[in-house]
């Protein structure tokens, strides 16, 4: 039998994530500080509807896509702060970069969490006019999927308002969490779990997903990546799992904030394909 509470408990599988956290508060603020950055833009009424923009040398580009990032913290925790440092390999490639925060759980559902970074996209589209490349570690990888599985057009939206994305580290069969101590502030029942889990919806064909995981993450968080890579690729979506040496769930994305990596490159590769 497999043991979910001890799979999904990211902290306790990284003794020293504490440390790494702290560093990303110290990289983010710092990056702040030097980049051209607009902070706290609103995008629904709610206290933490807000995203901050960064912007490549130059400014706004007039062609091209914009990025999206999403953050961690199993859908209760976290916000935007500790990972304004995830724009700075895009943005040293041209690419714009919002970096949001959303409502948090028991506050709200994850439906509404869902629904919430949907209103996000579209608040990008109508004030920008660029298509969105959503990525996000955790939580953030599915509400990353979520956007590409959403039914733009009939929003009154482009069709492929998000044609891509890269999501790190996601859970996109929620099924596992209910039995799990995570579960107290997520209140998911077997009917909204299967509801928010990407990979029980519509593979969005057409669509690019890179699945990245790191190689020394629980089984559980890798079969997660290995299964909407599979599911969502037979659906007709272009599906890369990416398993990524011996990273851990704290370590994996730190390579979006180097401009020479090797995953910055294959996201603006892929931003750059759909524009």
């Amino acid at each position: 039998m497999i043991d979910y509470e001890a799979e999904y408990n990211n902290r306790a599988l990284v003794p020293d994530h504490m440390t790494i956290i702290d560093g990303w508060a110290r990289d983010a603020a710092a990056y702040r500080e030097s980049a051209d950055c607009q902070t706290g833009i609103a995008y629904e009424l709610g206290e933490r509807a807000r995203y901050d923009l960064f912007l490549p040398a130059g400014g706004m580009p007039a062609t091209g896509a914009i990025a999206l990032f999403l953050h961690g913290g199993y859908w209760q925790a976290l916000d935007r702060s500790y990972f304004s440092h995830m724009a700075h390999g895009p943005n040293a490639h041209g690419l714009p970069v919002a970096v949001a925060n959303y409502s948090l759980c028991p506050q709200v559902r994850v439906a509404d969490i869902v629904e919430e970074v949907r209103q996000l996209a579209g608040h990008l589209w109508e004030r920008y006019r660029k298509p969105v490349i959503a990525y996000g570690h955790s939580a953030g990888g599915q509400l990353t999927a979520a956007l590409l599985a959403t039914d733009w057009g009939n929003r009154g939206l482009p069709p492929r308002l998000v044609p891509a994305g890269l999501a790190i580290s996601g859970v996109f069969d929620l099924q596992p969490l209910i039995g799990t101590s995570i579960n107290a502030n997520l209140r998911l029942d077997r009917k909204e779990a299967i509801e928010v889990s990407p990979v029980a919806l519509a593979a969005p064909m057409g669509t690019r997903l890179i699945a990245a995981v790191g190689g020394g993450e629980s089984s559980e968080f890798i079969r997660q990546s290995r299964v909407i890579a599979d599911a969502w690729g037979r659906g007709g979506v272009a599906t890369e799992l990416d398993i990524r040496g011996q990273d851990n769930h704290f370590t994996v994305i730190a390579p979006l904030a180097d401009p020479a990596s090797d995953l910055t490159a294959a996201f603006v590769s892929m931003a750059r394909a759909i524009c």
